[in-house]
């Protein structure tokens, strides 16, 4: 993939799914090795009326997105998911969430990246790893 894919390419492929539309997925910035994300808080977040906090599967969905896309730069499409684990440090409140992915080894035809889920103040809430299919597509 050629290195001159730009913020705004990367972002319209993004929306083109109606589940990032949905998280309210922007594209920050690219990286040679990842991106940065933020997803816009969503009142259907929460999974405790009570004390307001984000469900894990909305914290998961974002480590696996990023982690993802943050190989985009290399593939120039998202890719499908082999395995991921995700490590969940503080509880999500209400409130926008920053989201860096990153390569960290890439593959002929599996490659790995790591993702963090930080909250406005910049508190670690997830983290993860995953392992993607990035093989080129059959023609």
């Amino acid at each position: 993939m050629s290195e001159t894919i730009t913020r705004d390419d990367v972002q319209k492929l993004l929306i083109r799914a109606p589940f990032h539309q949905w998280l309210g997925i922007e594209v920050l910035e690219l990286h040679d090795d990842g991106i940065d994300l933020k997803a816009k808080w969503r009142e259907e977040w929460v999974v405790n009326p009570d004390r307001r906090y984000t469900h894990g599967g909305i914290l998961a969905a974002l480590v696996d997105l990023a982690a993802d896309w943050a190989l985009v730069k290399r593939t120039g499409r998202g890719v499908p998911t082999v395995d991921m684990r995700v490590d969940y440090h503080a509880a999500a409140m209400p409130g926008d969430l920053t989201i860096k992915g990153r390569i960290v080894r890439a593959g002929g035809q599996f490659s790995t990246a790591e993702a963090h889920v930080y909250d406005g103040a910049g508190k670690l809430l997830a983290s993860g790893r995953g392992t993607y299919f990035t093989a080129p597509p059959k023609a």
